[in-house]
């Protein structure tokens, strides 16, 4: 089988330095953790990975697709979601602004989309909530717990449909029991048929722990063991 991403000598450097690479990478697992710690370069691989930024050298192929020349096609396959000023959701509005707002993002530019009701804030969050309680429409995204701000975004990630699900920074979920449900659901997204791969700081073998499919890691440097 293909790897679903495969990049050789993968590299990008700045004006202070290397920012990753030279790396040699092949996905093929449903949930990989990419694991280096702040400053490492870990958030612009991800990127690099999810065509939304380029590399300076290298091959690099996600999904089929080669980068950086199609950028647009695998922009389109994939979601990001956990990336600082990137996705982030206003603390002021509601849950179902948020759903709004992304559902008229996606939708064609004719079409009418009305108040989210509860049931369809539900629809949308429940492949990646699951068992978890979904917030109410009404609900102010400043009254969420952690995990369910987390989970919201990754909800609104995952509504274009990826093939691929780009996460950073687990752990600004800080509580041990909120990240533990984060990596439940990722698990179960991996295993409905979407890789992903999620950037840490560090491994956590102690939340895996019954996790399918269990996470597969990849190094980016050596200090994040």
């Amino acid at each position: 089988m293909q790897p679903v991403i495969r990049a050789e000598g993968l590299s990008l450097t700045a004006a202070r330095g290397p920012v990753y690479g030279p790396l040699n990478i092949d996905v093929d697992a449903p949930l990989n953790v990419l694991y280096g710690p702040a400053g490492s370069g870990r958030t612009s691989l991800l990127l690099t990975l999810a065509g939304r930024m380029k590399a300076e050298n290298g091959g690099l192929e996600v999904l089929g697709h080669t980068l950086p020349g199609n950028a647009r096609e695998v922009q389109k396959r994939t979601a990001i979601a956990g990336f600082a000023d990137i996705d982030g959701l206003e603390p002021g509005v509601t849950v179902g602004q948020a759903v709004r707002e992304r559902l008229a993002w996606l939708a064609p530019w004719w079409s009418f989309l009305g108040k989210p009701t509860d049931r369809q804030v539900a629809r949308v969050c429940a492949p990646v909530f699951g068992e978890a309680e979904v917030p109410a429409a009404s609900t102010v995204i400043w009254n969420l717990g952690e995990a369910e701000h987390f989970l919201l975004r990754l909800s609104l990630a995952m509504l274009s449909g990826p093939g691929i699900l780009f996460v950073d920074d687990i752990e600004q979920v800080h509580s041990a029991d909120a990240r533990r449900l984060v990596w439940e659901r990722l698990a179960a997204v991996a295993a409905s048929g979407t890789t992903v791969i999620v950037g840490a700081a560090s491994l956590e073998p102690g939340l895996w722990e019954g996790l399918n499919p269990q996470p597969s890691a990849l190094l980016l440097v050596q200090e994040a063991i």
